[in-house]
């Protein structure tokens, strides 16, 4: 698999989580280094953390792993469709209003961890599916046009950005 990322289309608005990652590596190796990171943080988090928010209003622990799940499994189906020559205009998500229904607060780290490695996991034999002519297909995504590869890219950027948000102000 190849890495031309940079000849890649996309909205200037993914720029930021795409240089959160190594460009240097191709999307497999991407989306395996950023969640071998981010299993090495949560190995140090102990469940009385998870319910843990750094100010009033922002999301706990539990809550911005299982924004991770949800912006994942969305953002797959994105490059799913766009692999498959979908040209939809598919509409954005709200993802504020999807943490009150996502049951954080009756889960355990563990268990968020063990969904996290099997998304990913299922991720990544996507993305590894798709053939060099399915990785160029773009397609829009709540206005902003995207290559399935760039979507390889964002989602390991989009965890790195959130976990940097961890160490940072969780931990």
């Amino acid at each position: 698999m190849s890495n031309p990322i940079e000849s890649h289309n996309f909205a200037e608005y993914f720029n930021y989580y795409i240089s959160l990652v190594n460009k240097d590596d191709n999307v497999l190796k991407v989306l395996e280094n950023t969640h071998l990171k981010t299993n090495e943080l949560l190995d140090l988090i102990t469940e009385d953390q998870g319910d843990y928010a750094y100010n009033e209003g922002k999301w706990t622990i539990k809550e911005l792993l299982i924004h991770l799940i949800d912006t994942e499994r969305i953002f797959c189906n994105r490059a799913l469709r766009f692999a498959r020559n979908d040209k939809t205009d598919l509409p954005g998500y709200d993802h504020d209003s999807y943490i009150p229904y996502s049951n954080a607060k009756d889960r355990t780290i563990c268990d968020i961890q063990k969904e996290m490695d099997l998304v990913r996991a299922s991720t990544i034999a996507l993305f590894d599916s798709f053939s060099e002519e399915m990785l160029e297909r773009e397609g829009t995504a709540n206005g902003n046009k995207l290559t399935v590869l760039a979507i390889g890219y964002i989602i390991g950027g989009h965890e790195a950005h959130h976990i940097n948000i961890l160490k940072e102000r969780y931990l």
